[in-house]
């Protein structure tokens, strides 16, 4: 190798090279989970300025005003619209990735939340709520395929040593999107009175970001070479991602990879249920995507303004602390707990059978809810989305994230519609369901989940492999079809 010192222009090239990884993963990720995040805190704010409209309009329309019952029905139904949208999104994502790519399928996801943003940027000059819903289910749709794709996109661009580090920006995209949502909601900036049209339209901006810097940055190495049989192709992307230096055990492994897939095309959802090879693959997703939401952290982002209301902030600062919970899943996201966890949500429900006895135990509440989201960002949050691009091969990895997006959105929704009737039934107990949750995916990741990292994903499968079948039957799966006929007869 020659001496990159007395090469000044050498030593520049690889060093803009080791930034396009970096600056992909920027552009993935401001049009990416930036925006599920963003758009779920962006909501919150103009909340009873929307309701307000709701009624206005219909009264304007009939005469008649709205029983409150009712206008808690079609804010229900607003709120409902985006996670039903994340549904269909997620259920899409997978078609999208294989036939436009990676890249170009979070190119073409943007043009749901432009349509989202027209929809409830006009909706108050057109006196119609029913844009406001609509527009809720175009910016799922978007945050679905996103949370679905970017991960993806990530890892198999990232080399073996970063990967997950890499895929785990995801997680710190969600969670900035969370704290500027909170931030651009207050009252100061676009959450007054006039000004809720122009919040809810905002998320534009991100789109238009990604479309003008996302177009400069190469497509999954991966995807090109396994999925298109491009070489060529790969191999630019490749270079531009990591530079001439050391690009043969990488390309290798691909194509090792390549190998291995050869005459098999991209799997279904059900063929995965089918497949006995993908058993415990496919059980791990299951269980951390529906313990993603089934841990009960939204509800703690539904619960906060209680507590902190509880602990005698005044109500017109309680915004700007709700900011402190999406900033400590943002630190947590950037810095990267199940036992924290856990020890959080028993805490915390102690503290909520004594809020009214002791003065102080409010504020206690008030801890547990960040450390509780503290440790989600250490854990749960990263993690869940790396997982199936790490466990599943390429041909069975899209429709990996079809089951698990739609799991995560199915339980956003089914937690969210449920929250409330727990915490009647259960009172101080409303977070024991949680907590169980919590225990029980500890113990399915402490027993059952191999570690995966600064492994190839020839030899993440060559360990779920041996989970799968037992020695006799993997030894048979390497015979060819008549020496299986034979040890059968």
């Amino acid at each position: 190798m020659k001496d990159t010192q007395s090469h000044p222009f050498s030593v520049y090239l690889l060093q803009l090279q080791s930034r396009i990884l970096i600056l992909t993963v920027c552009a993935a990720g401001i049009g990416g989970t930036f925006q599920y995040g963003y758009n779920i805190s962006i909501i919150n704010a103009p909340t009873s300025y929307i309701q307000v409209f709701m009624n206005k309009t219909w009264q304007e329309r009939t005469g008649v005003p709205l029983e409150d019952n009712m206008i808690l029905l079609l804010w229900s139904f607003t709120v409902s619209a985006y996670p039903l949208g994340g549904l269909a999104g997620a259920v899409v994502a997978g078609p999208m990735a294989i036939m436009l790519g990676r890249k170009m399928s979070l190119l073409v996801n943007n043009v749901f939340v432009i349509i989202a943003a027209v929809l409830s940027g006009f909706s108050q000059m057109a006196k119609s709520f029913e844009m406001i819903m609509l527009s809720r289910f175009f910016t799922g749709v978007n945050a679905g395929v996103s949370m679905n794709i970017q991960p993806m996109y990530l890892a198999e661009s990232a080399p073996k040593k970063l990967r997950g580090a890499v895929a785990l920006t995801s997680a710190s995209f969600t969670a900035l999107g969370l704290v500027l949502g909170q931030v651009v909601g207050l009252r100061e900036l676009l959450g007054g009175e006039e000004s809720w049209p122009f919040l809810l339209a905002s998320n534009a901006v991100p789109a238009l970001i990604q479309l003008m810097a996302l177009p400069w940055f190469p497509e999954s190495p991966r995807y090109l070479l396994i999925d298109r049989g491009d070489r060529e192709s790969c191999i630019s992307a490749l270079q531009k991602l990591r530079g001439n230096s050391d690009l043969g055990a990488e390309l290798e492994e691909m194509l090792a990879e390549q190998a291995a897939a050869k005459g098999q095309r991209a799997k279904k959802p059900w063929e995965l249920f089918q497949n006995p090879a993908v058993r415990w693959q496919l059980m791990s997703i299951i269980v951390l995507s529906s313990a993603m939401q089934l841990c009960g952290n939204d509800s703690m982002y539904f619960y906060a303004a209680y507590v902190f209301q509880e602990a005698g902030i005044p109500q017109d600062k309680i915004p700007y602390v709700v900011i402190g919970t999406g900033s400590c899943e943002l630190i947590t996201s950037v810095t990267c707990v199940r036992l924290l966890m856990r020890l959080s949500l028993l805490v915390f429900h102690c503290s909520l059978r004594l809020e009214t006895r002791i003065s102080w135990m409010p504020y206690l509440s008030m801890a547990c809810i960040f450390a509780y989201i503290l440790s989600f960002g250490i854990g749960p949050a990263g993690v869940t989305g790396v997982l199936p691009t790490e466990v599943f091969d390429q041909m069975s990895r899209p429709a990996a994230y079809m089951i698990c997006g739609s799991l995560l959105w199915f339980n956003l929704f089914l937690v969210g519609t449920a929250f409330p009737f727990i915490v009647k039934t259960l009172a101080h107990f409303c977070y024991v369901p949680f907590l169980v949750v919590c225990v029980c995916t500890a113990l399915y990741i402490g027993l059952f989940l191999p570690e995966t990292k600064g492994k190839s994903f020839l030899e993440i499968s060559e360990e779920f492999r041996k989970r799968n079948f037992k020695a006799q039957s993997h030894a048979a799966l390497y015979k060819g079809p008549e020496e299986i006929k034979s040890t059968v007869l």
